[in-house]
């Protein structure tokens, strides 16, 4: 069975990391186990030291719900990253994510959000100095 056989098979995996620049972007395209997170926080921060990362931007705009194991996996890795270099922008919260989050006191605390690709990547800029990405407009000149 080929590779492509097999994705059809079991479907697509739940989570893309591309490499842009200094940054590595996450998507989650499906929802996580607890055991798929803790790889998750662990596989990224191996790339991140791998890739001399400067900063990780997560979508999780495919994510019905974050509980509670999930927003502190997310916290747990942005500090990891933090004391490697990095920073972490999440992108993509659903305002009906965000209302269940607040009305269930859930907190992703000194976890930067954004509300889309472009704004995160704005913000590792300014936050990390890297510089633009490749394509991208820079206001130097």
């Amino acid at each position: 069975m080929s590779a492509t056989d097999r994705e059809t098979a079991i479907g697509p995996p739940p989570v893309s990391i591309l490499s842009q620049s200094a940054y590595l972007i996450v998507s989650i395209h499906a929802a996580l186990d607890d055991t798929q997170l803790m790889r998750l926080q662990e596989d990224l921060l191996e790339h991140l030291e791998r890739r001399r990362g400067r900063g990780i931007v997560i979508d999780v705009g495919a994510l019905d719900v974050l509980d509670s194991f999930a927003t502190r996996t997310l916290t747990q890795l942005a500090r990891a990253a933090r004391l490697k270099g990095a920073e972490t922008v999440v992108v993509g919260i659903s305002p009906e994510v965000a209302v269940a989050m607040v009305q269930l006191s859930l907190r992703m605390e000194n976890v930067r959000t954004a509300l889309d690709l472009e704004e995160a990547l704005e913000l590792l800029e300014g936050l990390t100095g890297a510089g633009p990405a490749p394509g991208r407009r820079s206001d130097l000149g």
